[in-house]
């Protein structure tokens, strides 16, 4: 029998990941991505790749219904997945880091969502804060307990933005994917491709990119956009398996790919 992937059925999803999607909701607001911002985007804390992905070997992703192995392993399953199919490089360490932004929980906290115990503000399924929030959500039941949908200012379709304004004007629920983002985007010797910095970005907003929810609010550059997640989307998802692999065994062959986009040196987190 084919493996089911994202199967969110009462019968099948643990209270953990039930519980993380009720705290998700009802705590990421529109102020509290605002703080969560300023709050971490400091880009004062230096770490190579190599040691951030060696931290992944201390943390499950609580959000994740389909694997309980350290994150660290679904990096490389994806990776690894890209190369068998001769993927450029750029998008075989696309894969290899997408989910690094989740070394936040290192200087996390259980009050933001963003430790080992409370994950909430670091992964997960994230959504468009400041308007709406759409039926495709996984368990969308739990959209009325974010406070934000009882202000008449973030309650509509359109709330806080402009109709046709695009992804990159969007503020999204706070997690691994825009801090990621936002580190790579102000690391001077980066020079990965728009299509690899997007699917960082986007890879976890599925309401969008699976749900088709936002319309109002896309543009037709997003329909590029769409097209890169999805091609991502078949390694991010789809690879995920017990298969596990020493990451010193692989690492004679990602690090060049490393240095060549993203230099030698280290990453200010």
């Amino acid at each position: 029998m084919e493996k089911t992937f994202r199967n969110y059925t009462e019968f099948d999803v643990t209270d953990a990941v039930y519980e993380h999607y009720r705290k998700m909701r009802q705590n990421q607001t529109l102020d509290y991505v605002q703080r969560m911002h300023k709050k971490y985007l400091t880009f004062d804390k230096p770490m190579t790749l190599r040691d951030a992905m060696g931290h992944l070997n201390d943390l499950i992703d609580v959000s994740d219904p389909d694997l309980d192995l350290p994150n660290v392993q679904h990096l490389i399953q994806s990776a690894e997945a890209m190369r068998a199919d001769k993927r450029p490089d750029w998008m075989q360490l696309t894969g290899l880091i997408h989910d690094l932004g989740k070394v936040m929980f290192l200087w996390g906290c259980d009050e933001d969502g963003t430790s080992q115990l409370e994950q909430w503000g670091m992964v997960g399924d994230v959504f468009v804060v400041g308007c709406a929030l759409p039926g495709s959500c996984v368990f969308p039941e739990f959209n009325t307990l974010n406070p934000d949908m009882k202000d008449d200012r973030y309650n509509t379709a359109l709330g806080v933005y402009k109709e046709g304004c695009g992804l990159d004007n969007l503020e999204l629920a706070w997690g691994h994917d825009e801090y990621l983002f936002q580190v790579l985007s102000h690391h001077k010797k980066n020079t990965l491709p728009e299509a690899a910095m997007v699917m960082i970005r986007y890879h976890s907003f599925y309401p969008w990119h699976t749900g088709g929810s936002y319309a109002r609010l896309l543009n037709e550059k997003d329909q590029q956009y769409l097209e890169w997640i999805r091609d991502f989307n078949r390694y991010d998802l789809y690879t995920k398996s017990t298969k596990t692999y020493e990451l010193e065994e692989l690492w004679d062959y990602y690090r060049p790919i490393a240095e060549k986009y993203l230099g030698d040196g280290p990453i200010y987190w």
